[in-house]
């Protein structure tokens, strides 16, 4: 889809509003796709008035999830991936990693933006192993008993379920989220491993001021909003599990592939994530 011809309102798939800004674009346009519209650069944009290092925090999020792909492939053997809130298909996403690893590895991709829905399957339909299911990751029962999510994946082996920075997103009571988690790691056999990322509040002596300012700007814009959590609230997300070395860190920080020769910037500082297992 070009995106001027997007902007303009053309071609765009069922149920997509070019005048609203999408997270999955946004992502899409700072990775350096080409499905976007301009109302999306129009906010990243705006929200690099508040934060000028904003796309940071998504570069930063797409190198955490290649890191975890390796580790979880090469290292925990993990060949199964439940990949919720996966976004557009760009470059180096999670199938592309692991089957560089384990060619044999599967993996169910879960989205509901209308444009990562109509691009999702067109893009996977070359990858037999892969599969893209449209659905909403914040109601567990309906992906878990997903007819795909059921026969493509083996629920008597390891799987690992991927949350990459998509719980801050959820809207409405705070306490949601966790219970969600709740329900999907109960589902998840044993020997399962579960990654997410996650907008981080560090509490005061920490980016708190600057974090509230940022939540406020995308509260104000046509995003819908997103809640940062602490490392406790964080940690409550992972219920049961057992914290991988070296636990809930920034993203930079997790089995970086070489020191950080430059300081953090603002937004570096702003996501944290984790990778954990079930006993």
């Amino acid at each position: 889809m070009p995106a001027e011809a997007g902007a303009a309102g053309v071609n765009a798939p069922v149920g997509v509003d070019p005048g609203r800004a999408s997270i999955a674009r946004m992502y899409d346009y700072v990775l350096g796709g080409k499905d976007h519209y301009q109302v999306d650069r129009d906010e990243l944009e705006r929200l690099k008035r508040v934060m000028p290092e904003v796309a940071d925090l998504a570069l930063e999020n797409r190198r955490y999830l290649i890191r975890v792909c390796r580790f979880l492939a090469e290292r925990a053997g993990i060949d199964q991936y439940l990949d919720c809130g996966s976004g557009l298909p760009t470059t180096e996403n999670v199938h592309q990693v692991v089957q560089r690893a384990e060619g044999l590895a599967k993996v169910v991709y879960v989205d509901n933006d209308p444009v990562v829905v109509a691009h999702g399957r067109a893009l996977l339909e070359e990858n037999d192993r892969t599969r893209f299911i449209a659905g909403d990751i914040f109601e567990p029962k309906s992906i878990l008993d997903h007819d795909t999510v059921r026969q493509h994946l083996d629920w008597s082996r390891p799987i690992a379920l991927m949350f990459v920075a998509t719980l801050h997103h959820h809207k409405g009571d705070r306490n949601r989220p966790a219970e969600i988690m709740r329900e999907y790691v109960d589902a998840l056999p044993s020997g399962s491993y579960v990654a997410l990322s996650h907008l981080f509040d560090p509490g005061e002596g920490g980016d708190h001021e600057t974090m509230a300012a940022f939540q406020e700007a995308i509260a104000k814009g046509s995003l819908g909003g997103a809640t940062a959590r602490t490392e406790s609230e964080i940690r409550d997300l992972l219920p049961g599990l057992e914290l991988v070395d070296p636990g809930i860190v920034l993203l930079a920080n997790w089995w970086s592939d070489g020191p950080n020769l430059q300081p953090l910037n603002t937004a570096q500082r702003l996501i944290a994530g984790a990778v954990a297992r079930k006993p």
